[in-house]
């Protein structure tokens, strides 16, 4: 088999079809056995999907890995027999969106025992799911070459029947990083980005102590920010103000970039870089579409990283009953890393956005448009065509990134 391009799925609860973004520069790899597909899984994604079943299309004689299909495992077993055939409708309709049915597919699932249970229990708790999706498929004529259910550091074959290659007690998975696959990415540039469960941590509210603080300066800058901005005559003037406080803080992080460590370290040096004050105020002031929009175009070249961040770390400030506020961050975080190249990053914002408000239509859109595969250049134009008559129309110049002081916060 050999890698071709990559796909994952947002965290939907029902899934959609997407297309396959155009893939980057190939590396081949032959993947001959089960160990060595359960070790592929996390760079056919670019991350470890915690608590998911993945689909993968195969194509050709050689079994071509195509596009692939990623959501969270249901938790209701009595939804099973109704959930398997979305999944293989939505793989066999998107593959021939991309010119061809599949020939065959394969299928994981992973997820972590409970307290008290072993990978094993994990394993035979889903076998009825995976025969109900081996028998989706192959209604479709998409026989299922293998599945895989990986749990507490082991995988355990569906398929495989020799004991010798597939014990019931399931095997060990290898090290990260040491099989032909890791060799590969690292040689074709794939980045890898952990596991979902880290790169959702990363984008989610911050606990105690450090959210009550931030609660509460919420609370008395909505109070003195909603009276001025609900009426159409001091819209305007909050919001040239929250993109005023917008540009200080990006200049703010392109000055003080973290040094190399740890996810945790670099977040929590980006969480240092804000005040409760100006955290509140940008979140708030993020509510209004118009401000977001003009901010959104901060998604190039050198902005790209230092937004990246910004995004994350005003998500990270939506704690309690603002938690909904954070849709807009969110979004914006994951419109960012689409436009930079990392799209594992931005399916996963994107996916907690509609998560935290499924009726966020500037999500919806940029979610559809990034697993259909579409340039995210061509996003960037439409933004743009539909801020130039709102600016010609009296906006003035507040669109343009505002200069001024980076403030009091040290790198």
């Amino acid at each position: 088999m050999t890698q071709h391009d990559r796909e994952s799925r947002g965290n939907e609860p029902t899934p959609s079809c997407p297309q396959d973004p155009t893939p980057p520069p190939q590396a081949s790899v032959s993947l001959r056995d089960p160990a060595e597909l359960a070790e592929a899984l996390p760079y056919l994604l670019g991350f470890y999907p915690d608590d998911s079943l993945v689909v993968v299309a195969l194509h050709g004689e050689r079994g071509r890995f195509g596009g692939r299909l990623r959501i969270g495992i249901p938790d209701a077993e009595s939804g099973w027999a109704a959930f398997a055939p979305q999944i293989a409708d939505c793989l066999e309709s998107s593959s021939r969106a991309r010119g061809a049915r599949p020939d065959g597919a394969l299928i994981f699932l992973c997820q972590e025992p409970e307290e008290g249970h072993t990978g094993r229990d994990v394993m035979e708790r889903l076998s009825p799911l995976v025969q109900q999706l081996r028998r989706a498929c192959g209604e479709l004529e998409i026989p299922v070459y293998e599945a895989l259910c990986l749990s507490e550091g082991r995988y355990f074959s569906y398929c495989c029947p020799d004991p010798r290659c597939c014990p019931p007690e399931g095997v060990p998975l290898a090290d990260s990083g040491t099989s032909a696959m890791a060799v590969a990415a690292a040689y074709a540039g794939v980045p890898m980005h952990g596991s979902l469960r880290e790169m959702e941590r990363r984008l989610s509210p911050l606990g105690p102590p450090f959210a009550e603080e931030q609660i509460r300066t919420l609370d008395r800058v909505s109070a003195e920010l909603t009276p001025r901005m609900v009426p159409d005559e001091g819209r305007p003037q909050v919001r040239a103000e929250t993109l005023a406080l917008l540009g200080r803080l990006m200049e703010r992080f392109q000055r003080c970039s973290p040094s190399a460590g740890t996810t945790m370290s670099q977040d929590a040096h980006d969480d240092g870089l804000l005040s409760h004050d100006e955290c509140a105020t940008a979140i708030l002031g993020l509510q209004d579409r118009e401000t977001r929009d003009q901010a959104a175009e901060w998604m190039e070249g050198a902005d790209v990283a230092p937004a990246l961040r910004l995004w994350r770390a005003l998500a990270r400030r939506c704690a309690g009953p603002y938690l909904r506020f954070a849709a807009a961050p969110l979004t914006l975080a994951g419109w960012v890393a689409w436009s930079g190249g990392d799209v594992p990053t931005a399916r996963v914002a994107l996916g907690l956005a509609l998560r935290t408000d499924p009726d966020y239509l500037f999500a919806q859109l940029l979610h559809q448009a990034c697993n259909e595969g579409l340039d995210p250049k061509l996003v960037r134009h439409c933004l743009r065509s539909e801020q130039e008559p709102d600016r010609a129309a009296g906006g003035g110049d507040q669109g343009d990134q505002p200069e001024g002081t980076t403030g009091d916060a040290a790198c």
